[in-house]
C-alpha cells in the first residue's frame, strides 16, 4: 500500500506568476463583483458573493424551519396536547417540509455549487454570471413570498407535496378558502425558475469551462455529482411547475385537473409530483455524496478509492431516479404489475448507492486518519445515510410498505436519508471549505461539540420515530390519546429536537466567532488535493492568475508530492514542480 510522508510546508501559491492578459483582468475588477461594501452584494455578478448569498440565505430559511420544526415537537410532547390547533399544526408541519426541502437543502447545494465549481475546474467564473445573479433573486423572492403566507392570508395546510383534491378544490366551493395553497404554488413556480436557472449555468459552466487538460475523468467527485444534480433539476422542476400551473388554475378558474366530482383524477397529480419527487431525493443528497467524496480522501490521505466506479455510480443514481416513483403510491391501488416493477426498481437502485458506500470505507481502511470536525461530519453521514437507506429498502417490499405508508416510520426513514444524509455532508463542507471561503480557520473544539449534540440529537429525535410507526402512529395527526404507548418516545424525539438545535446553535456560533477573530488559515491548510486550494485564501475577484493547466486527477496534489522508486509519496521542494515525476493516474 502507498504511504505518504508528511506534508510539505504551506504552499502559499504554486501557480506559475505570469499574468493573464491585461484586458481581461482589467474587465474582471470593473465588475460590480469586484466594489466593496454593503451595496456591492446587492449588484454583485461574482459566483462566489452569490454562493455566499445562497448559503446566507438558506441558513435563515433553515432557522424559520427549524422553529416549525419545534413548534410541532411541543405540540406531540404529551397527549392531548395544546400548544397548537388542528389548523396551526397542519401549517406547521407543511410548511417545514417545504421549508427544509425547497428554502434550504436546494439553495444550499446550490451555494456549494456556485462557490466550488469554478475554482474546482480552474475557471474564472461560471458561463452566466448574469443569469447565475438572476436565480439567486428568483429564489429569494419566490421564499420571501412562500413565507409572507403566514401574515398575508393564512400559510399553507396541505402538506409538503400538496395532495389533490385537498389542495385543489375550486376556492368558491369553500372547501379551502384560505388564499396559503396559492402562496404555496405560486413560491414553488418561482424557485423552481431560479433553480432552473442556475442548473442550466452549471451545466454549461462544467461542460465547457474546465481548465485545459482536466478531461471529464479527472474532474472532482463534487463537480460529477453538482453536473447529475444540475442535469435532474433541468427535467424535474417543469413537471412539478406542470401540476403547480393545474392545481392553480383548479383551485381559481375549476379547470378540473383533479377535481373528482367534475372528472378530474387526483392520482394525475401524485404521478406528476413523485416524477418530480423522486428525483428530487437524489437532487437534495447527490451533492452531499460529492462533499463526502472530497472530505474523506483528503483526511484519510489517499485517492479516493474507486473513483470511477463513485462517478459512475452517481449517474446510474441519477438515471435510476426517474423510474422509482410509484414507491411513493403503492396504497393506491395501481395494480400488481406497477406494484411488482417498481418494488424491483427501488430493490435495484440501492445498488449504486450501496456501491458508493463501500468505495467511501475502502478510502478509508488503511489510511492516515485525521479526525477533524469535517471528518467527523463525513463519517456521521455514511453512518446516518447507511441506516435510511436500510430503511427505505424496506418499502421496496410492497406488503411492509403497505403497514408503514403514512406512519411515523415514513418520517423517521425521510429524516435519516435527507437530514442525517444531506445535512451532516453540508455542515462537513462548511468546516472543510471554510478556510478557503473566509481565510479563516473554525474552531475544532466547537466543532465536536457541534458534531456530537448533532448525532445524539438526531438519532433521539428520529430513530424513537420508527418504532412509534410499526406501533401505528400516523403521522399529521396533531394529537393522540393517552394510553397507546406514544408518550414516552414522543417526548424522547422532542427532548431530541432542542438537542439538535442546540447543536445548530454551536455551528452557527463557531461560524461567527470564526469569522471574526479565527486563525488565519494558509493557501491549504488540510493539505488538500483539488485545485480550488491552490489560490489564495479567499480566492481573489479572478480566482486564478493563470488558468491552471491539468495533468491528472488531483492534479493540485501531485504538484506537491511525487513518487519514488521504493513507491512512498514525497514532498516536493516548497513551491517546486515534479518535473519529470510520475503524474498520478487519469
Amino acid at each position: 500500500m502507498t504511504t505518504v510522508a508528511e506534508p510539505p510546508a504551506p504552499v502559499e501559491d504554486v501557480q506559475d506568476a505570469a499574468a493573464p492578459s491585461v484586458g481581461s483582468l482589467e474587465r474582471m475588477l470593473r465588475r460590480p463583483s469586484s466594489t466593496t461594501g454593503f451595496w456591492s452584494w446587492f449588484t454583485t455578478i461574482d459566483h462566489k458573493k452569490i454562493g455566499i448569498l445562497y448559503a446566507a440565505t438558506a441558513m435563515v430559511f433553515a432557522l424559520v424551519g427549524g422553529i416549525e420544526a419545534l413548534l410541532i415537537r411541543l405540540q406531540l410532547f404529551s397527549p392531548d396536547g395544546g400548544v397548537l390547533t388542528a389548523g396551526q399544526y397542519n401549517s406547521m408541519f407543511t410548511m417545514h417540509g417545504t421549508t427544509m426541502v425547497f428554502l434550504f437543502a436546494m439553495p444550499m447545494a446550490t451555494a456549494f455549487g456556485n462557490y466550488l465549481i469554478p475554482l474546482m475546474i480552474g475557471a474564472r467564473d461560471v458561463a452566466f454570471p448574469r443569469l447565475n445573479m438572476f436565480g439567486y433573486w428568483a429564489f429569494l423572492l419566490g421564499g420571501l413570498f412562500l413565507t409572507s403566507s403566514f401574515l398575508l392570508g393564512g400559510a399553507p395546510d396541505g402538506g409538503w407535496f400538496g395532495y389533490t383534491p385537498l389542495t385543489s378544490t375550486p376556492l368558491a366551493e369553500g372547501f379551502l378558502p384560505g388564499r396559503g395553497t396559492d402562496f404555496w404554488v405560486t413560491g414553488l413556480a418561482l424557485l423552481g425558475i431560479g433553480t432552473v436557472s442556475s442548473s442550466l449555468n452549471f451545466i454549461v459552466t462544467i461542460l465547457n469551462m474546465r481548465a485545459p487538460g482536466m478531461t471529464l475523468m479527472r474532474m472532482p467527485v463534487f463537480v460529477w455529482m453538482m453536473l447529475v444534480t444540475a442535469f435532474l433539476a433541468v427535467f424535474a422542476m417543469p413537471i412539478v411547475t406542470g401540476a403547480l400551473i393545474q392545481v392553480f388554475l383548479d383551485r381559481n378558474f375549476s379547470a378540473n385537473f383533479f377535481v373528482v366530482g367534475n372528472g378530474g383524477d387526483p392520482l394525475l397529480y401524485q404521478h406528476l409530483f413523485w416524477l418530480f419527487g423522486h428525483p428530487e431525493v437524489y437532487i437534495l443528497i447527490l451533492p452531499g455524496m460529492g462533499i463526502v467524496s472530497e472530505v474523506l480522501p483528503v483526511f484519510s490521505r489517499k485517492p479516493l478509492f474507486g473513483y470511477a466506479v463513485v462517478v459512475f455510480s452517481g449517474i446510474a443514481i441519477g438515471f435510476m431516479g426517474w423510474g422509482v416513483w410509484a414507491h411513493h403510491m403503492f396504497a393506491t391501488g395501481i395494480g400488481p404489475v406497477a406494484l411488482s416493477a417498481f418494488a424491483l426498481s427501488t430493490m435495484f437502485i440501492a445498488v449504486p448507492t450501496g456501491v458508493k458506500i463501500f468505495n467511501w470505507l475502502g478510502t478509508m481502511v488503511g489510511g492516515a486518519l485525521r479526525m477533524t470536525t469535517a471528518m467527523w461530519f463525513s463519517v456521521g453521514f455514511i453512518a446516518m445515510f447507511t441506516i435510511g437507506g436500510l430503511s427505505g429498502v424496506l418499502h421496496a417490499v410492497v406488503p411492509a410498505d403497505t403497514q408503514q405508508t403514512d406512519t411515523y416510520f415514513i418520517i423517521a426513514h425521510f429524516h435519516y436519508v435527507l437530514f442525517g444524509g444531506m445535512t451532516f455532508a453540508f455542515i462537513a463542507g462548511w468546516y472543510y471549505w471554510f478556510p478557503k471561503v473566509f481565510g479563516r480557520m473554525m474552531n475544532e473544539t466547537l466543532g465536536k461539540w457541534n458534531f456530537w449534540t448533532m448525532l445524539v440529537g438526531f438519532n433521539l429525535t428520529f430513530f424513537p420515530m420508527h418504532i412509534l410507526g410499526l406501533q401505528g402512529q400516523p403521522r399529521r395527526t396533531y394529537q393522540y390519546a393517552d394510553g397507546l404507548g406514544w408518550t414516552f418516545l414522543n417526548r424522547m424525539s422532542t427532548v431530541g429536537a432542542f438537542l439538535i438545535t442546540l447543536s445548530m446553535l454551536i455551528f452557527l456560533v463557531n461560524a461567527i466567532m470564526s469569522w471574526r477573530n479565527g486563525p488565519k488559515a494558509t493557501n491549504d491548510p488540510w493539505d488538500a488535493r483539488t485545485l480550488e486550494w491552490s489560490t489564495s485564501s479567499p480566492p481573489p475577484v479572478y480566482n486564478f492568475l493563470e488558468v491552471p493547466d491539468v495533468h491528472s486527477r488531483d492534479d493540485y496534489w501531485h504538484r506537491k508530492y511525487t513518487e519514488d522508486d521504493e513507491g512512498r509519496m514525497v514532498a516536493l521542494p516548497r513551491g517546486g514542480s515534479n518535473g519529470g515525476g510520475r503524474r498520478g493516474v487519469g
